[in-house]
């Protein structure tokens, strides 16, 4: 069975992101993913210091609640990340997440000696985000991270679902098509999981960095 991790990257427990992304996680369970959901503001997850405990195994020294997540981002098949937009980026705990995952950079590019520059990625990952301007970068910031994120994982960054205009609590429940596109996704992303061994196949939507 294909493994996903969903992330709720979110401060406010009922946030648009997390509405969005709660729809995702209906459609990956729908096509017949086991999805485990992380709600970041519940985890006690300090940020990283920089110490490279990482450097002799590749896993993080300090001892809180990472320790769990990271053991889960290296076993997924796919991840679904989503967050809000702050100052033209990810939210803190998501960027907390983000770089106690350094671990993992480490693991891969300095233990493990792989080349930089990696095309083909064995895992997938959705992003979805709602920021409450309309800018046309808006997202972009959050984009590279996130893509960056994903590569130290050894997953691309599959699709983006990214929503403008969005503020208040539960405004996003005023978008039915926006919530569509959420279910749908987190069904296409199962699909694309499933059909990985078959690289000539439609794995469906690109992601939004060319």
């Amino acid at each position: 069975m294909i493994e996903i991790a969903a992330v709720y990257g979110s401060p406010r427990r009922q946030g648009n992101s997390s509405t969005l992304l709660r729809h995702a996680v209906s459609g990956a369970r729908e096509a017949g993913a086991s999805v485990t959901e992380i709600v970041l503001r519940d985890l006690k997850m300090s940020p990283c210091f920089e110490i490279y405990g990482c450097k002799e195994a590749g896993r993080c020294v300090i001892k809180d609640d990472y320790g769990d997540v990271e053991e889960l981002l290296q076993r997924i098949d796919g991840l679904m990340l989503a967050s809000p937009i702050f100052f033209y980026t990810v939210s803190a705990h998501t960027k907390i997440l983000m770089d106690r995952c350094n671990s993992l950079w480490v693991k891969k590019y300095w233990i493990e000696k792989r080349p930089f520059g990696q095309k083909s990625y064995p895992r997938k990952g959705l992003f979805i985000s709602v920021g409450s301007t309309r800018g046309k970068r808006l997202f972009d910031g959050a984009l590279l991270s996130v893509k960056y994120f994903m590569d130290a994982l050894d997953m691309e960054l599959w699709q983006s679902l990214v929503f403008r205009g969005i503020e208040t609590e539960g405004q996003i429940a005023e978008s039915p098509a926006s919530l569509e596109a959420a279910y749908r996704a987190g069904n296409d992303l199962v699909r694309a999981l499933a059909d990985s061994d078959h690289p000539d196949d439609d794995h469906g939507p690109p992601n939004d960095l060319q």
